[in-house]
């Protein structure tokens, strides 16, 4: 199945983030079953506003899309497919003689 990282800024404060975590939750087990939330990074940007970045497994870019209206309270600024993921393992160093 496809995944997406979406990068959202939120009109709510940071405090107010772990509600916000349980109604997208809550959103997803009821209405888009189709979609895995894989995880998140929530951030504060210089301004105190509020931003995640999420990746999420689901059929398609549409269904984030909506899920995302149903959830409120935010607005996306991107969302790209993902290609693969790497970790400094993949990258091993090369060692010298």
């Amino acid at each position: 199945m496809p995944r997406y990282l979406v990068i959202r800024r939120f009109d709510v404060s940071e405090d107010q983030m772990p509600e916000v975590g349980s109604r997208s939750r809550k959103v997803i087990e009821e209405s888009y079953p189709k979609i895995v939330w894989e995880h998140s990074h929530v951030v504060v940007d210089s301004e105190g506003k509020v931003k995640t970045y999420c990746v999420y497994q689901a059929p398609n870019e549409e269904a984030v899309r909506q899920h995302s209206v149903a959830l409120g309270n935010h607005e996306v600024d991107t969302m790209y497919e993902i290609a693969g993921d790497v970790s400094p393992e993949d990258f091993p160093l090369e060692t010298q003689p």
